[in-house]
Formats: C-alpha cells, sequence, structure tokens
C-alpha cells in the first residue's frame, strides 16, 4: 500500500502560463502509464571557471563534484516510490531522476490538474493532441528545495524548427538572391584549409522528423562526398522518423548536410527526442554524456524566453552549463522571427535555448558572394520580413544578466518597442522597460519575458552569425528532392561544423568558447576572426560597427578565427 501522501509544498518556477490557442480535446486517460524528469539540485555549483575551461571534466568528476548527492538521489527515491509511483532511471552526472506511473498517480504526486487538449503544431503544420496543465506544481514536503524541475507533466510543443525555405525563383530573382551547397559556404567563410572535422563527433538534436539513407546517399554523392558517420539515438521513446508530416524532415536535413558538406570528416549523432521540456532537457543531457564526448552540440529548435517556464529553462541551461564544463561548444539557432522572435505583444524578445550564457547564439544574415571565386560582394543582416521570409532573432534577454565576458561588447538595455532603433540610440529609451531575473531564472514564475521595471541590461543575442537568409540560402536534400533552406536553423550547424575543423586544427576542445571570443572586445570595434556585419536590422536592433543584437561579433572567418585562438 502507498504512503500517506505527504503535505505539498510549490515548486518554485514550475507556473505554467495558459495556452491561448488550447481547445479540449475529449477526456485524459489517467491510467495511461507516463514517465517524467526529475531534475536533482546540485551537491555544489559549479565554478564559472570550469564552465569557462580550460579544465575539462569527465563525466565521472562531473557526478562526483558538481552531480546529484547520492542521499538526495536515496530521499527521491524513498519518498516518491512510498506514493506507488516507480524510479526507472538515476543519472547522478546530469541529476535527473526518471519517475513513472500512471497519470493520475504522477498528477496527484506534483499537485498538477490535467486535461487533454489540442493546439496549433509548430510552424503552422496542423494541430497536436497534448496534457496540459496551468498554475504551478508541487513537490511533496521532503523534497522542497532538493527537487528544482518537474518536467513532462504538460506536453505541449516546447519549441519550433527555425528553418525557412526559399520563395519561388521569380521572388528570389527578384531579391537578387542566390544559394549555395553547404560547402561552398565554408569555403566562402574560410573554414580552415586542410581540415574536415576529423576525429571529431558533432551531436545534433532534433525534436521530430528524421533522414533516410537514400537521401543521404543522393545529396552527398552529388556534391562527391564521402557519406559521413551519421547514427540516430533515440531518447524517451522517439526515434528517426523520416514519414512525419510535421515538416521536422526539412530541419533534419538541413542540420546533417550542412555539418556534412561543411565538416564531412566529422561523425555526426542525431538525437531524436519528444517536442517537450523533459524531452529537450534530456536530449542535451545524453548528447553531453556520450562516448566519446561531442566536440560541439548543434540545436535547431527554440522559442521565446517567455515561452517556457522558469525550471524548464534552469534545467535546460544547467545541462549546457554540464556541457561546457566537458568541453563541448553548444551552437543554437537564434530564431528567424526578427526582434520580436515570433511574439505578437509588440515588445522584442529573445529565443532560447540561444539566450542562455552557456550557448552560442547563432543569428542570420544575407549573404552574396561569388560561387566561382568565393569573394563576398556584400552582407548584411536577414531581414525580409516585408515580403514574409523571416528574419534573424537577436536582442537582449529578459532573463539572463550579461555574463562577465560580454560585458565591455557594448549590450544595450532592452529595447521597448519594435521600431527600428540602432543599439545605442535605444538605450535611454529602454532603460525603463525591462525585468531582470538572475542567471537561470531560478524563484521566478513562468514568462521572463514582458514589461516591468528598470535594472542592468541582460545578457545580448546572438553571439556570432552565418548565411541564413532562404533567397541566399543552402542546397539541401530531403524527402526524395533537392530543396534550397534557410534560417539561423542553418547557422547554428554551420557553426558546430566550423567548430569541429578547429578542434582538429589546434587538438583543443573549446567548451565555453565566448570568453575567448570576446576576449579583447570593445564597443564599435571590429575583431578579429569575423567579418564585421553593419548593414541592416532585425526590427528593434539595427547592425553597427563592432558587437550588435543582429549578427553579434560577425559572420566567420574561420582561418583568422584559427590564427586569433591559437594565440
Amino acid at each position: 500500500m502507498p504512503d500517506e501522501p505527504h503535505p505539498l509544498v510549490e515548486l518554485p518556477g514550475s507556473e505554467r502560463a495558459p495556452l491561448a490557442e488550447a481547445v479540449p480535446a475529449g477526456e485524459l486517460d489517467t491510467s495511461e502509464r507516463a514517465e517524467l524528469t526529475l531534475v536533482l539540485r546540485r551537491r555544489a555549483e559549479i565554478p564559472a571557471e570550469i564552465v569557462a575551461g580550460p579544465t575539462v571534466l569527465t563525466s565521472d568528476e562531473l557526478a562526483e563534484r558538481y552531480g546529484a548527492d547520492p542521499a538526495d538521489v536515496d530521499l527521491v527515491r524513498q519518498t516518491l516510490t512510498g506514493l506507488g509511483l516507480e524510479i526507472t532511471a538515476v543519472h547522478p552526472a546530469t541529476r535527473r531522476v526518471k519517475v513513472a506511473g500512471p497519470i493520475g498517480d504522477l498528477a496527484r504526486a506534483f499537485g498538477a490538474r490535467l486535461q487533454q487538449v489540442s493546439s496549433p503544431a509548430p510552424k503552422g503544420h496542423g494541430t497536436v493532441t497534448h496534457r496540459y496543465r496551468e498554475g504551478p506544481l508541487y513537490v511533496p514536503a521532503p523534497l522542497d528545495g532538493v527537487v528544482t524541475a518537474v518536467l513532462g507533466l504538460d506536453t505541449r510543443p516546447q519549441a519550433r524548427p527555425h528553418y525557412r525555405t526559399a520563395p519561388a525563383a521569380p521572388a528570389a530573382a527578384a531579391a537578387q538572391g542566390t544559394s549555395y551547397p553547404p560547402n561552398q559556404v565554408a569555403d566562402i567563410y574560410q573554414f580552415p584549409a586542410g581540415t574536415t572535422g576529423a576525429g571529431q563527433t558533432v551531436a545534433v538534436i532534433e525534436l521530430g522528423g528524421g533522414f533516410t539513407t537514400s537521401d543521404l546517399d543522393a545529396y552527398f554523392g552529388g556534391l562527391g562526398i564521402p557519406v559521413p558517420s551519421i547514427t540516430a539515438a533515440s531518447v524517451d521513446g522517439a526515434s528517426n522518423n523520416p514519414a512525419d508530416t510535421s515538416g521536422a524532415s526539412v530541419e533534419v536535413a538541413l542540420d546533417i548536410d550542412v555539418i556534412g558538406a561543411a565538416a564531412p570528416g566529422a561523425a555526426q549523432i542525431v538525437y531524436f527526442a519528444p517536442n517537450t521540456d523533459n524531452g529537450f532537457v534530456d536530449a542535451i543531457a545524453e548528447a553531453a554524456q556520450a562516448t566519446p564526448a561531442p566536440i560541439a552540440i548543434s540545436i535547431s529548435w527554440g522559442q521565446s524566453e517567455d515561452a517556457w517556464t522558469s525550471q524548464g529553462r534552469s534545467a535546460m541551461d544547467s545541462a549546457m552549463a554540464d556541457a561546457a564544463a566537458m568541453g563541448i561548444t553548444v551552437c543554437a539557432a537564434a530564431g528567424d522571427n526578427g526582434s520580436s522572435d515570433g511574439v505578437s505583444d509588440g515588445r522584442p524578445h529573445v529565443d532560447f535555448p540561444a539566450s542562455s550564457p552557456n550557448a552560442l547564439g547563432c543569428g542570420g544574415t544575407k549573404l552574396l558572394a561569388n560561387p566561382s571565386t568565393g569573394v563576398i560582394s556584400s552582407e548584411v543582416v536577414w531581414n525580409e520580413t516585408a515580403s514574409g521570409e523571416g528574419a534573424g532573432g537577436g536582442g537582449v534577454s529578459d532573463v539572463y544578466a550579461v555574463p562577465s565576458w560580454q560585458a565591455n561588447a557594448g549590450v544595450p538595455p532592452r529595447a521597448s518597442s519594435s521600431a527600428v532603433a540602432s543599439p545605442a540610440a535605444s538605450e535611454g529609451a529602454a532603460a525603463g522597460h525591462r525585468r531582470h531575473h538572475p542567471p537561470g531564472g531560478g524563484g521566478g514564475s513562468g514568462g521572463g519575458s514582458g514589461s516591468g521595471g528598470g535594472g542592468a541590461a541582460g545578457r545580448g543575442v546572438p553571439d556570432v552569425a552565418g548565411n541564413a537568409d532562404p533567397t541566399t540560402g543552402y542546397q539541401i536534400y530531403s524527402g526524395g528532392q533537392a530543396q534550397v533552406v534557410g534560417g539561423t536553423s542553418a547557422v547554428a550547424p554551420l557553426w558546430s561544423a566550423l567548430i569541429s575543423r578547429l578542434a582538429q586544427a589546434t587538438g583543443q576542445r573549446f567548451g565555453l568558447i565566448q570568453p575567448a571570443l570576446y576576449a579583447g572586445v570593445t564597443p564599435g570595434t571590429d575583431v578579429a576572426g569575423f567579418r564585421d556585419i553593419t548593414s541592416g536590422n532585425n526590427g528593434a536592433y539595427a547592425a553597427g560597427p563592432g558587437w550588435d543584437a543582429c549578427t553579434g561579433l560577425g559572420s566567420p572567418d574561420g582561418t583568422a578565427l584559427l590564427t586569433r585562438l591559437q594565440g
């Protein structure tokens, strides 16, 4: 018989905001079995100097120093099994405990009121039926302060893929666009000669879709490149599903094709996970714990900061901090909807996980270059909003403070409206229009972005940039046909490929690479290793000399960046 239930204590940061588009979709079967992810507190916080390197921890060292305390794990096991639930897995290094049982029992254990609803699927591909909750969660009193996140009760789609397909040919011609195979983009950006990413592994996170061997053979055969080592890995029951009709397979192909063409010597492991908060966190954690450890994790999925619970952001941010401590660089797309990030409240928003200080935020440009010579004739901020073809995301976080390595880059306070303004000009106008939470978003409720009081400027997004405009997009192959696709979804794998080639050239693991990239940066000045993008805007922010909230430090000059990192 289960024990008598303990009093419940509210779990900070667990509040879910209502989902306006959700409509009832029948009765929820509370007898159905489900599995949740619990995240426990660290036995000690990871020092900033460990996250920033150059020390690289092993998984065992991470578990022993900064993982879950065995006493905490025992307490969670005893408390939850006493309520009739089952502990199905324990991951001490990543502090995750998997707990399973009938949905009704899980809901009672954590004080949730669940219902079944349908809501729009990501990128407008129909609707999806899922479990749904509003308000906060609770934990049994003995676990207060021990459990920092309970993920997976609400299974709404947590993120959207940041890709954009190219417009019809006449529109592309009118926009003076062209397209490139990814290996050509790598050459244009001067990826280090004599490198292919050999000996490195890149992990790719996917929350839907799939790939086929026939597509890979056709694509890489057409480029004259041997098919790279590409392996599918299953997370939380998801799998490689090329029959997925959501459009996610285009994202999968974009990621694989960009990495495989730009770094053909690197192995790829593609982690397929459910598009839920726990699926996303579990995928990053499992990728980071793989053997051999990947050199980079490529993430082309995200959502506005305020679409997350604080506990969900904190859990993912911690997973990326773990990755950085093990020498893994997490590259995350900054979004395809300009400074609004697709939110219709008239205020700027940034995309998460790109806004995490533990992720390398990757923004977008429009690149025009001579395909035969590789000479760049023009590179500006990607912004085709007027024609409905998207714009690169970027801005100032409402959740994360300015990291120490970005303190001298000239990040402005958050802009107060969607009106176009240069970062410098927006400082005074925006100073009183943002709300600040401590790093990790701990202690707050679900919505990080929005209006609020004053405070110091937040973490600036993006850090780096690359070709993303679909009118100058990447030639890929998906579903048996050639396609041209852009979006910042292409920039995260492009930078992951570059990281693998830089690692091959230097014999180093970079982990959190931002301290090296931002070293010596001052406002309004070019940065060695980057092509400074000074023209264009993404809505609320305009590009200018030096770091800006459209393209970060700029697009890469891989050879110059290698020289800088070696120096």
